[in-house]
């Protein structure tokens, strides 16, 4: 394991996390503390995730859009357990949770490969 590519990506993982939490808290209504709480760990977990990988694919993007979805999918599903109200859309939530996550899989990998060059 290269410790550099680990660090990066988990970094990155935290930032695009903070990111994530700070889309989803610009509606109307507040993020409770522990739905806040797991949107930045899941994301940093993508890029502990990204930075651990082993997995060999012939381009590097498609070893974080592949991760992004691994990581993502329980979170789209812990979505889905959102309030029982007509406005709530529990298949959007879902859908948004995992698309989000294939991007910041993407761009975590991005960054971490190309612009800091570290390579699996």
């Amino acid at each position: 394991m290269k410790t550099k590519r680990l660090i990066i990506a988990t970094l990155l993982g935290l930032v695009f996390g903070f990111v994530c939490f700070g889309m989803a808290s610009s509606g109307p209504d507040e993020i409770p503390t522990l739905l806040a709480i797991n949107i930045i760990l899941g994301r940093t977990l993508i890029g502990f995730g990204i930075g651990i990988s082993r997995f060999s694919f012939k381009h590097w993007s498609l070893h974080g859009i592949i991760m992004g979805l691994v990581f993502s999918l329980p979170a789209g599903f812990g979505a889905m357990l959102g309030p029982e109200n007509p406005e709530f859309n529990h298949t959007t939530m879902f859908v948004a949770t995992v698309v989000m996550g294939v991007i910041y899989g993407f761009l975590i990998e991005l960054i971490t490969t190309v612009l800091f060059k570290a390579k699996q």
